[in-house]
């Protein structure tokens, strides 16, 4: 029988250089120049992190009809984001839906424009921006014996494979579609937060050398456990999802988060 590894990514800035219900929008004031949401993964850890620039947060969620997260999934982002940021004026989530591209598979070039064409919500004086796109069709990196489910690509976006996502879930001897989103959103974020040695520094030697940017912990949220061979369903097998080591969180209340 065929094994198939599951993969959760970091993208390379590809726009400058090349690395898982509808709501009304609303007008962002006091806008910074678009291009400080378009830097490295990794770059703006400590702004997202801490409350000394950006008191408060918005997630804008932009995806394909018919491949809308669960509202568990965005509840289980939003109290993740609330445990590990510092943001005293909140964290809220805008979602809306956009017609299919219909380009699947999508490459990493085709993920830059999509955001760059739909995202609405940058930066703004005390307000830091997060864009997360969830398609209707898979990776075109993947291959007969690994998918992508996810890729965490520049400082505060990140794209969810959501159709491949839905083949590996909400069925017998498969996990819950919630509990598999949660897992891989958390595990990009965790890449845009800066982890693991990707922006927030380490406190401790924990870096996966064989798997760089991911911690060698095989329960953390942040283990590269897709290459184990087991794929996803090894971090979801206890039915939640899997929590970031104490390793990881030392290293992210350096940086200014909790």
């Amino acid at each position: 029988m065929k094994k198939v590894i599951y993969l959760l990514t970091i993208g390379l800035l590809l726009s400058v250089v090349s690395c898982s219900k509808e709501d009304d929008t609303i007008d962002n004031p006091v806008a910074i120049n678009p291009l400080t949401n378009k830097q490295p993964t990794g770059s703006s850890s400590n702004d997202l992190l801490s409350d000394k620039k950006f008191k408060s947060m918005v997630v804008e969620v932009v995806f394909v009809a018919g491949f809308e997260p669960s509202s568990t999934t965005i509840n289980n982002f939003v109290n993740f984001l609330k445990a590990r940021t510092n943001k005293p004026n909140g964290i809220s989530v805008i979602k809306r839906s956009i017609p299919s591209p219909g380009i699947s598979p999508y490459t990493n070039e085709e993920i830059v424009n999509i955001e760059d064409a739909n995202r609405t919500k940058f930066n703004n004086a005390d307000e830091i921006a997060v864009w997360a796109f969830f398609t209707d069709g898979k990776s075109s990196k993947d291959t007969d014996t690994s998918v992508i489910l996810g890729t965490a690509y520049r400082n505060t976006s990140f794209v969810i494979f959501e159709q491949t996502i839905h083949g590996l879930s909400d069925s017998p001897f498969k996990p819950s579609r919630s509990l598999l989103e949660t897992t891989v959103i958390t595990h990009e974020f965790g890449h845009i937060l800066g982890l693991t040695n990707l922006g927030t520094a380490l406190q401790s030697n924990h870096e996966d050398a064989e798997h760089p940017k991911h911690c060698i912990e095989k329960k953390c949220l942040m283990y590269w456990s897709s290459e184990t061979g087991g794929g996803i369903s090894s971090m979801v097998s206890g039915g939640t999802a899997p929590q970031l080591d104490a390793q990881c969180i030392a290293d992210l209340r350096a940086n200014g988060g909790k």
